[in-house]
């Protein structure tokens, strides 16, 4: 059986037994920088507007919507330099009086929180940027680290190598791509792990998750496709990017189609290896390993380059709501939000939330149309390059939603309706089962909690499937963040809570239907303390 199978029952099982090493602490003078930090390369600085902000007139509610026929010809630089900035880049600096436990940290420059259009577990941001850019690119050929606090690149190896990330995509099964750039998304271990040690894993999975989800709104608004690959010859582009696999994975390769760009199909023939040289300072003097991390890491490179067939998940798929009643939600309405406006007021409300003013039917079909959407996030698996996999499915605590009782429901995309579990009220029995102090659960209009068959996806298709799951969980919180933020809904993501309880409440134990991820919606008190000052 796949290892992977026991860290995602330990992940389960981490409310009640805890995960090794127990009783670690981080040691926060010694923490490592949030980005990499390549000391004496150049700064490339991204092109913006003279207001410090790309021009966009993209809307949310066209980030929901598949790309348009006849959209945008491709990426260029101005649209890349764009994406990167309203979902990576540094985008304000806050200093917020909440109910998380940094405050004592944040008012520091050296610890400050610098808000960014993408979620990240623990707000660490561990993905790793590389851009390989082939000779259509309006850069000389090369691979090139994104450096968000610069909104800048910085040149890590000359020469046209695309050719090498399009075998390392092929090997996985991938057809060949009518294109030469590349977005690669590493995961930096220790950027999360000397918080969070072998859980961290979990965690920073689902990051790679928002990031890509984050990138197909902002393309899909712009009538450009963004569909991320999950399995090529890994270990083959860790070699090119210079990182070894104890310290750093690639998770991800993005195609970007270019504007311009008509090529041939890359060549059979196997490419000169070449690898970055460079490699990034790390602040930690001291840098741990975890055997847990380790283990699961290991696994999930098995298979890597063997891309199983989209039918495989077949026997995985989401099930469908076990009773007939349904309560009808209102239509989805985002109205004429900017989609860029949504991202750049992303927030966790972190104790803010407030049951004076309840949901309306309508605000939570439209936050659970944009979690539906975001669970769709097509990939190399997907059956066509515009459908999702089907794998997952929404349950709601509703604790204050207008026409609905409290109690426990499932959603039905296909109706817009909700399907009763269990009837009465479910704020004692969240709050109890969330293990942290920095939010009031039992005052949030409702708990939206994405649940997948996990065990049921890792049998179909191999460890690497365990990464499949998180990737698809961390697309529906950017997805629900995203669209709350531009609803003026507050939102909030949390992974501290008692997930077996949550099977046991929902009657999921039997089905193995899994609750990786709680994400808290409502209105919030008015009046927040704080200040924000906005880069550009």
């Amino acid at each position: 059986m796949a290892y992977a199978h026991d860290y995602l029952n330990a992940v389960l099982h981490r409310a009640r037994d805890g995960m090794p090493p127990l009783g670690f602490q981080p040691d926060w003078a010694d923490a490592p920088r949030q980005t990499k930090l390549y000391r004496g390369l150049d700064i490339i600085e991204l092109p913006v507007t003279s207001a410090g902000v790309p021009e966009s007139d993209a809307l949310l509610r066209d980030a929901f919507s598949p790309p348009a026929k006849g959209g945008s010809a491709g990426f260029t630089l101005d649209l890349l330099s764009g994406m990167l900035l309203e979902s990576y880049g540094r985008l304000s600096r806050r200093i917020e009086i909440n109910a998380n436990d940094d405050l004592d940290k944040i008012q520091s420059y050296s610890s400050a929180k610098f808000s960014r259009g993408t979620a990240s577990g623990g707000g660490l941001y561990p993905v790793s940027i590389y851009w390989v850019a082939g000779p259509s690119a309006p850069v000389p050929p090369g691979v090139y680290y994104y450096s968000s606090p610069h909104h800048g690149l910085q040149r890590l190896l000359s020469g046209d190598v695309s050719g090498q990330v399009a075998e390392a995509l092929a090997a996985g099964g991938e057809p060949a791509v009518d294109t030469d750039q590349f977005m690669l998304l590493g995961l930096k271990f220790w950027q999360n792990a000397f918080k969070y040690n072998s859980f961290s894993y979990h965690a920073t999975t689902m990051d790679i998750g928002t990031v890509t989800q984050s990138w197909r709104q902002w393309s899909g608004a712009r009538g450009l496709d963004i569909r991320p690959a999950f399995w090529f010859d890994e270990p083959r582009l860790g070699e090119l990017i210079g990182v070894r696999p104890d310290d750093e994975g690639i998770f991800a390769v993005v195609p970007l189609a270019w504007a311009g760009t008509r090529l041939p199909r890359p060549a059979a023939t196997v490419p000169t290896r070449s690898s970055v040289t460079h490699t990034d300072e790390e602040r930690s003097r001291t840098v741990l390993q975890f055997e847990t991390l380790q283990a699961i890491h290991t696994d999930t490179l098995t298979g890597a380059g063997l891309r199983p067939d989209a039918q495989t998940l077949e026997a995985a798929r989401a099930l469908p709501p076990r009773v007939a009643e349904r309560i009808p939600l209102e239509p989805a309405e985002f109205g004429e939000v900017s989609l860029g406006d949504a991202l750049r007021g992303r927030r966790s409300s972190f104790g803010g939330f407030s049951s004076v003013r309840a949901l309306s039917r309508g605000e939570l079909g439209s936050l659970l149309t944009a979690a539906e959407r975001g669970a769709a996030l097509p990939c190399d698996l997907s059956p066509a390059a515009d459908q999702g996999l089907g794998l997952v499915k929404f349950c709601v605590f509703v604790n204050h939603v207008e026409g609905i009782e409290p109690g426990s429901y499932e959603y039905d995309p296909k109706q817009s309706a909700l399907a009763p579990v269990k009837t009465g009220s479910c704020g004692t029995f969240l709050q109890r089962n969330y293990f942290l102090n920095n939010y009031n659960v039992e005052q949030a209009a409702a708990v939206i909690v994405p649940v997948i068959r996990g065990d049921a996806v890792i049998d179909a298709v191999g460890p690497r499937g365990y990464r499949l799951i998180n990737a698809l969980t961390g697309a529906v919180a950017q997805a629900l963040y995203t669209s709350a933020a531009g609803l003026g809904i507050g939102c909030g993501a949390a992974l501290g809570f008692d997930n077996i309880s949550y099977m046991e409440e929902l009657g999921l134990t039997e089905t193995r239907e899994m609750p990786l991820l709680m994400l808290m919606i409502g209105h919030e008190r008015g009046g927040h303390a704080g200040c924000r000052f906005e880069n550009g």
